[in-house]
């Protein structure tokens, strides 16, 4: 028994860097072949690279405009996840707090629609937003993930509202705050672990995110850096060396973003998941 106890931590050990491994290796994979030809990535992609060129990743910047792709993107998922989680804040609160039939019937419905797949309604919704002339048009696009990310949010929201007492409400309330104000400076900092939660999926979905993107923005001015990397994918060719370097350049920001952050990513995930 005590044998067995003890190789259990060894086991462990093997099975998270076993996952380490599967992870991180086409990462890996993927750096090392930015930095090569295109004969040497069709020849053999597991190769390490001759040397160091930076001729990729110059190409690649020039070819997907990548500043103005940067700001695109950075724009549409900032204000995105601002809203979402503002808003979805605000509908948990108001229909925990008012607990009617009709409040109950249109949660319900919001989670229902999470079930929806969006490429059941792409189609429509794009002939739609196309006859109201709203396409190629990043607030649109805004628009749009406020609507498809809300309902998760609002999910997540209000069982992390019935938890928090209505008694603090009521005694800010007492002290003359109105209920604008009880929401924003009572309610809200206690869902900061949720807010973090929420806006890690968000980030992670948005950023990444391609095909509502591809859908709504024609424009090449107006494109996100994943739509950006679509500009080395030719009919019949693809140049590999700078859609590698583009690729990295895209998860480039993602990952510093997270390596400066980690600390209070985990936390908000951790309070979250013990509230």
């Amino acid at each position: 028994m005590v044998g067995s106890k003890s190789a259990i931590p060894w086991l462990k050990t093997v099975l998270l860097t076993a996952g380490l491994i599967l992870f991180i290796v086409p990462f890996v994979v993927l750096i090392l072949n930015s930095f090569k030809e295109n004969k040497a990535i069709t020849s053999n992609p597991l190769s390490l690279p001759e040397h160091l060129d930076f001729t990729n990743y110059k190409n690649a910047f020039e070819q997907m405009n990548y500043l103005t792709a940067f700001s695109n993107t950075l724009v549409i998922t900032v204000v995105s996840v601002l809203l979402i989680s503002m808003f979805a804040a605000m509908t948990a609160h108001y229909f925990v707090r008012n607990n009617t039939k009709f409040n109950q019937y249109a949660f319900m419905i919001m989670v229902a629609s999470m079930i929806i797949p969006f490429q059941a309604i792409m189609i429509p919704l794009v002939k739609i937003y196309g006859s109201l002339g709203m396409l190629d048009n990043k607030w649109s696009l805004i628009y749009m993930y406020l609507g498809f990310g809300s309902s998760l949010a609002v999910f997540i929201y209000h069982g992390f509202v019935k938890s928090i007492p209505a008694e603090l409400e009521e005694a800010a309330m007492i002290d003359g705050c109105t209920r604008t104000q009880t929401f924003f400076r009572i309610v809200f900092p206690v869902l900061t672990p949720t807010t973090a939660t929420i806006a890690i999926l968000n980030v992670l979905w948005i950023w990444n995110d391609y095909l509502l993107p591809s859908l709504i923005l024609v424009d090449p001015e107006q494109r996100t850096l994943p739509l950006s990397t679509y500009s080395f994918q030719g009919t019949y060719t693809s140049d590999y060396g700078p859609l590698m370097a583009a690729l990295v350049l895209t998860i480039l920001p993602i990952i510093v973003v997270y390596l400066f952050a980690q600390k209070y990513i985990i936390q908000g995930v951790m309070q979250g998941s013990i509230k």
